[in-house]
């Protein structure tokens, strides 16, 4: 059994944490503290509200919105300790050390760390408020909030959705997209940029002021962080075009369109970053080790650390040329897919079953929907 299954259980009641959508019409003039003190209800699946969209249409923006809320919690977390907290943004008070050796990155991550936490907060109540002036039915996860928050100095000591301290963080996107002549839709399977963080579990955020040194082993949470801000976001990169497939109305395939490319627009930042990494062991864990991405096995004209554009690759068929594409964009199972890989990673570590059976259930419908031509 795998862990994303054993973690659902074998709960068969379906129950969906939504709120009326008419009820929650005025979500989108609501701030970051609003959206952490709405109410719960549980509704049964049969009772669920699409109002004016198909079942499908709903389903699909109810899974993007509860990923897009999973979404704003990590980065706040993140922006708590190494952005900016500002009126946009707010909560924390910042951890200059962990801002420091971020800042080895690139010395604008603060800023970029900000300005994604303030998109994904957008993505979230722009699409809840979306099918609440449809009528449809919208997701919140509050009742969920219940992981502690690290101990480091400028964290908020308040539940969180996910979990930053526990990470396996998976970095094949790194050689995915430098590869021009493999794609995972076709089941071809990638190399690890940095092995050691796919295995064992890491912090990208500093858990306590004793993670603050030595400096290789803050820097190797920051570097850790690095890599994660792009293996999120290539998530987002790849699920908005897969669900795009199976929207039915004009306005809703307009949302899918339009907030996916943001998604990879974040990407590529974090692709470009990630390549600034400093090689180091951490001193605090020995099996932890961050290689310099320029030698071998990777460095060359493929894996050089400056590339940012997608290599071409193989689309839709062997026999067609290459092109330049996200990937991968298969519809089947892409909502079901996107949450077992943010399970295997250890980002919900803590969770309840009902946060995993309420995610499968979102998934599940997302999955089943048909547009039009299908």
């Amino acid at each position: 059994m795998s862990n994303f299954e054993n973690a659902v259980g074998k709960s068969t009641n379906r129950r969906l944490f939504l709120k009326n959508g008419i009820a929650a019409a005025g979500v989108a003039t609501v701030g970051a503290a609003g959206l952490l003190a709405g109410r719960v209800p549980a509704a049964d699946k049969e009772d669920e509200k699409s109002g004016k969209l198909t079942k499908g249409d709903a389903a699909i923006l109810r899974f993007l919105a509860a990923a897009e809320i999973l979404e704003t919690d990590l980065w706040v977390q993140y922006n708590e300790l190494g952005g900016i907290q500002d009126s946009e943004v707010p909560g924390g008070s910042g951890n200059s050390v962990y801002t420091a050796a971020l800042a080895v990155l690139d010395s604008d991550m603060a800023q970029y760390i900000h300005d994604n936490t303030e998109d994904e907060l957008t993505h979230e109540v722009f699409i809840n408020a979306f099918l609440a002036s449809n009528g449809a039915d919208t997701v919140n996860l509050d009742q969920f909030r219940t992981l502690p928050s690290s101990k480091a100095s400028g964290a908020q000591q308040i539940g969180r959705l996910t979990n930053l301290m526990q990470l396996t963080v998976d970095t094949s996107w790194w050689t995915r997209y430098r590869v021009g002549n493999k794609n995972p839709d076709f089941g071809d399977t990638f190399d690890q940029a940095v092995p050691t963080l796919n295995v064992g579990q890491h912090p990208a955020i500093p858990r306590t002021d004793d993670d603050l040194t030595p400096n290789d082993h803050i820097q190797a949470i920051a570097n850790t962080a690095g890599f994660h801000f792009g293996t999120i976001e290539q998530g987002g990169t790849s699920l908005y075009p897969s669900l795009a497939q199976r929207v039915t109305h004009p306005d809703v395939l307009r949302i899918v369109l339009s907030i996916g490319p943001t998604e990879a627009m974040h990407f590529q930042t974090w692709s470009d970053k990630a390549g600034n990494a400093p090689p180091l062991t951490d001193p605090k864990d020995s099996t932890l080790v961050f290689p310099d991405l320029n030698s071998p096995p990777l460095g060359g004209e493929e894996f050089q650390t400056n590339l940012i554009m997608p290599e071409p690759t193989i689309f839709l068929s062997r026999s067609l040329p290459a092109c330049s594409i996200v990937r991968p964009t298969a519809t089947n199972g892409a909502a079901m897919g996107a949450l077992k890989f943010l399970t295997a990673m250890g980002l919900f570590i803590g969770q309840s079953p009902a946060f995993f059976q309420l995610l499968t259930d979102l998934a599940e419908d997302a999955d089943t929907a048909k547009n039009g031509h299908a």
